[in-house]
């Protein structure tokens, strides 16, 4: 991958996926992510490769959100920047190159088997993969030379070397391990239906976009180690990682945007101010970090 506007200085990223509305848990990442880039640059990025789900009120509506709250950013689809677009439908030709070396180096494999193909090569569950890890044995045989030469059609998947362990430092979370073939299997970089699964859609936005450190829910730590193997494949320095903690509801559920008592319009069309949604978050998760000095507030 080409890569420009690269800087040593710190530059950070906030990522909404309009699905649906912001609640209070965007709200506690996204404040940290803005806490922690005060001395350098933020970005705004809007992930909205799914298609189905994404639309474009919603992106209108997280934008609102964010400078209700008072957060600010220096490159983004609102006030552009040296990135030819910040929105993720935008970008395809990167994940197509991106694709591409993957596939010269062997890297990825055409995979038609579906989740319940995988279920049944399965010997045993394992309990907190939110999809089963992908059986050794559905692996194709066959040289990579053989493989289609363009993406779409098919789902494809990294190959992961088995037994590999992935240990990383996280800013917020210390020393963090997984291994490959036993946490994780190979898993999805490009869907059937002609678009880039998320794995490796950040990857390649944050290796472009010379991102110095993700700041993210404690959620996608896992995904952080399927990354790392991406930014190997690719040739491409990883950046730091900082994942926060999660809000819960009442029930000890991980908030949803489908609870709309608790997303962030709703609050600020009840009168409710930024610096509330400060104190609540701090309420919820009394080690979440955000410091209304530090943000101006």
């Amino acid at each position: 991958m080409n890569k420009n506007n690269h800087s040593s200085n710190y530059r950070g990223r906030i990522a909404p996926t309009p699905t649906g509305l912001l609640h209070l848990g965007h709200a506690s990442t996204f404040l940290r992510a803005w806490q922690r880039a005060q001395s350098g640059t933020l970005i705004l990025r809007i992930e909205d490769l799914d298609r189905q789900r994404c639309k474009p009120e919603f992106s209108s509506s997280a934008i609102a959100d964010l400078h209700w709250l008072g957060i600010h950013w220096q490159q983004g689809p609102d006030v552009g920047g040296p990135a030819d677009s910040y929105i993720q439908s935008e970008r395809m030709h990167h994940y197509v190159s991106a694709w591409h070396t993957l596939r010269a180096g062997g890297f990825i494999y055409p995979s038609p088997h579906s989740r319940s193909d995988v279920a049944r090569a399965l010997s045993a569950p394992h309990p907190g993969e939110s999809e089963a890890i992908f059986p050794i044995a559905l692996r194709p045989t066959m040289n990579c030379d053989s493989f289609p030469r363009q993406p779409d059609g098919v789902n494809w998947r990294f190959r992961v070397p088995d037994h590999r362990k992935v240990t990383f430092s996280d800013g917020r979370c210390g020393s963090c391990t997984f291994t490959a073939g036993i946490d994780f299997g190979d898993f999805l970089v490009w869907r059937k239906d002609g678009f880039p699964a998320y794995e490796l859609a950040v990857v390649v936005d944050d290796y472009l976009m010379g991102i110095t450190e993700v700041v993210r829910g404690e959620d996608l730590l896992l995904s952080t180690a399927r990354q790392i193997l991406l930014y190997e494949a690719l040739r491409a320095p990883a950046p730091a990682w900082f994942h926060c903690p999660l809000l819960c509801d009442a029930n000890g559920q991980r908030l949803a945007k489908r609870n709309h008592a608790l997303s962030l319009q709703t609050m600020r069309t009840q009168g409710m101010l930024p610096r509330q949604i400060i104190d609540r978050i701090r309420e919820m998760v009394p080690g979440a970090g955000i410091e209304p000095a530090t943000l101006g507030l």
